[in-house]
């Protein structure tokens, strides 16, 4: 049968027959596979045990007849020499989209990339973009208003890292801008830990900047040193920092040159303040001499546009009044030079250059000073009338200057002779207590002038002196204030008295460019010291012309004291005096009189009283005592209030306070204490009758 099937073969056929056969038996005779290929699929077993599940599934390995072993295909298809699986082809499938079986399910899946959007990131973009703006435009009140609207206040660090970053990388001019919008955003936009947080990411990343920004050492303790200076980071700042950050860094070297070079400087503020010469710190002389620069310009070419672009250049809108006055001054120097005078001012009004209140505001100045002008211009109350006809007649001057009479105000009246000796006087005990510090005596003064109904004036020149010295004069101004609204002022004396300043704002600032923000925090810190009550502020905001400089003045206060920790602030907001927020104070009170009751010593009582350095808030410590002598039934209370007036630490005004605060309360007082209104009968006949209390 063999050679009959070998028959049907081709001599070639045969040929590649034997050498199948000869290969089979080769395979054959192969008692075991490789070591490294059994390694690579099983794993032996220990003897008297079975191998371990691991790695591979020992049930899917199959022995082929060769003794080799082979591992299944995918899904069941076998190896050499099987069938394959179910329909198996070949070739690659393709799936047809037009078949009528076609399902999309089975299209093989794709992987798409999705960018997942960082809130950061996108924080980031959109602050760079604010800035950009801003160091093009200078607009304060824009950049706030888009970083407010932004939202994400938790991201406002990396605002105020990026926007410092990105000045220091600049010209001197943007690094000022930086500075002045971060004082403008604090507390109303990013609050004080902000700040802190802000410029302490600054300091970490000082050693990155450097290699970018050569000057990073001395650019960053600029900066810092300008935030202590504007108050918006507190001094112990560069202390607390040192703490954090390694002696090596860059941002330890920052925070020694702050300190160092500038914060311990003579003069340092001034010093940091125009260190970088910005816009907004031209001085008022330099701005009257642009003023007259181009005024004189002007008369000599007539381009009105030239002139307009000169004056909005300036950007001094506050000071506008200014250009009016010396405008006006111009005209009646040089008559020939009134026509181009006046068509300039009515152009300036009517684009809304300089505003009604300003061309008002430059118009009364001019009145005021007419008498001196005379000696100049003989003919000076006939020619400054007949200007004002013409800016009447032309609408660019409010009708409602004809019928104004200076300030407004009876006590202003400058043909006043008790009044005009009354300020000399006050002027010197002014000077004289910036000296000596010295309030019973600047009281004593002014109870020998004997002229009370002039205290709202008193007022008012004291913190217009107090806001043209430095931040110590200012802090005693604020001291004073509260005592003298215990001892001799009253809350209306002091109501007139902002009143009076508010209604000069635009006088004020021709020497204090700054004004309107000393003059917001000035009233702020009033009613944190308790001197007014908020609704004060309402009532002197109803007193002033809607929309004036005095008004938003006001805004501007009441927006202060709304702020987060405003009592803390404001009471540091001068650097200078206690520093004490009220409830630190009234803790230390709590504290130095429940040692006294304890068994403490009158005069170490007294001692504690007087190093609080808080005499206009004696009073409290008249109500404290008060309340725990009707609270512990201990009538030494009373024996330390004694001694408190016999030294003259506590005056009749400040018992008068404390008591009247007591009375108050005895409603309250009276769900823990039954008898409080008993008691406090008891110790109000004690007190008149030992004679430190007037009455309540």
């Amino acid at each position: 049968m063999a050679a009959a099937r070998e028959g049907f073969l081709t001599d070639e056929q045969r040929e590649v027959l034997k050498t199948a056969t000869q290969s089979t038996e080769v395979l054959s005779s192969s008692p075991k596979s490789p070591s490294w290929l059994m390694a690579e699929h099983q794993i032996k077993a220990p003897a008297g045990e079975r191998a371990p599940n691991v790695g591979i599934a020992v049930r899917h390995v199959k022995r082929s007849h060769s003794g080799k072993f082979f591992r299944p295909k995918k899904d069941g298809a076998g190896g050499k020499g099987t069938w394959g699986k179910l329909l198996d082809t070949d070739g690659v499938t393709h799936i047809d989209r037009n078949d009528p079986n076609y399902d999309s399910g089975e299209e093989p899946y794709q992987l798409v990339g999705s960018a997942v959007s960082d809130p950061l990131d996108e924080y980031k973009r959109k602050v760079a973009s604010i800035i950009d703006e801003y160091f093009t435009t200078g607009d304060v009140d824009l950049a706030a208003s888009e970083l407010r609207e932004l939202g994400s206040s938790e991201y406002h660090p990396y605002f105020i890292k990026r926007l410092v970053s990105m000045a220091m990388d600049r010209h001197d001019k943007e690094k000022e801008m930086a500075s002045v919008l971060l004082s403008a955003l604090y507390s109303d936009v990013i609050s004080s830990t902000q700040i802190k947080q802000g410029f302490f990411m600054l300091l970490e990343s000082a050693d990155d900047l450097a290699v970018d920004i050569l000057d990073t050492v001395e650019t960053l303790a600029l900066f810092v040193a300008r935030a202590v200076v504007d108050d918006i980071l507190p001094p112990a700042f560069v202390t607390q920092a040192k703490k954090s950050l390694s002696e090596s860094s860059k941002g330890f070297e920052v925070l020694q040159t702050a300190e160092k070079s500038y914060l311990s400087a003579p003069h340092h503020a001034e010093l940091v303040e125009r260190r970088w010469g910005g816009s907004t710190h031209v001085t008022v002389e330099e701005v009257k001499k642009r003023i007259s620069d181009l005024l004189r310009e002007y008369a000599e070419s007539g381009d009105t546009s030239e002139a307009c672009r000169c004056i909005r250049q300036l950007g001094v809108a506050f000071f506008h009044h200014e250009v009016v006055k010396r405008a006006l001054v111009l005209a009646m120097e040089n008559r020939a030079a009134e026509p181009l005078i006046s068509k300039l001012l009515k152009e300036a009004s009517e684009e809304g250059l300089i505003s009604s209140s300003q061309m008002v505001k430059g118009f009364g100045r001019l009145r005021e000073s007419l008498d001196d002008l005379a000696l100049d211009i003989p003919s000076a109350k006939s020619l400054f009338e007949s200007l004002v006809q013409l800016a009447v007649t032309d609408n660019w001057l409010d009708s409602s200057f004809l019928n104004s009479q200076g300030d407004g105000t009876i006590l202003e009246a400058e043909d006043d002779e008790k009044l005009r000796r009354y300020k000399e006087e006050i002027v010197s005990i002014i000077h004289e207590y910036f000296l000596s510090d010295d309030i019973p005596e600047l009281i004593r003064s002014l109870e020998d002038l004997g002229s009370p109904e002039y205290n709202s004036v008193f007022l008012k020149k004291l913190i217009t002196l107090a806001m043209d010295r430095k931040n110590r004069e200012k802090e005693m101004a604020s001291v004073l204030i509260s005592t003298l609204h215990i001892e001799i002022f009253s809350t209306q004396d002091i109501v007139d008295g902002f009143t009076l300043l508010l209604e000069s704002a635009e006088d004020t600032a021709l020497d204090i460019l700054d004004a309107s923000n000393e003059l917001a925090l000035f009233l702020a810190r009033a009613v944190i010291d308790d001197v007014l009550a908020p609704l004060n502020l309402e009532e002197i905001g109803n007193r002033l012309a809607p929309n004036c400089n005095g008004s938003e003045t006001v805004h501007v206060a009441q927006s202060l004291i709304a702020a987060r920790h405003a009592g803390e602030r404001l009471l540091r907001c001068w650097g200078g005096g206690t520093g004490w927020a009220v409830e630190d104070a009234k803790d230390k009170i709590a504290k130095l009189l429940e040692e006294y009751e304890t068994g403490g010593v009158v005069g170490e009582a007294c001692q504690c009283i007087r190093d609080l350095g808080m005499p206009f808030f004696n009073h409290e410590v008249v109500k404290k005592a008060l309340v725990m002598a009707m609270e512990k039934k201990n009538d030494r209370m009373l024996d330390l209030l004694q001694e408190c007036y016999s030294e003259g630490l506590i005056t009749t005004n400040q018992m008068t306070k404390g008591f009247g605060r007591v009375k108050d309360g005895l409603d309250d007082l009276a769900l823990d204490i039954p008898d409080a209104e008993e008691k406090f009968k008891a110790y109000y006949e004690h007190a008149v009758v030992r004679g430190w209390l007037v009455s309540v």
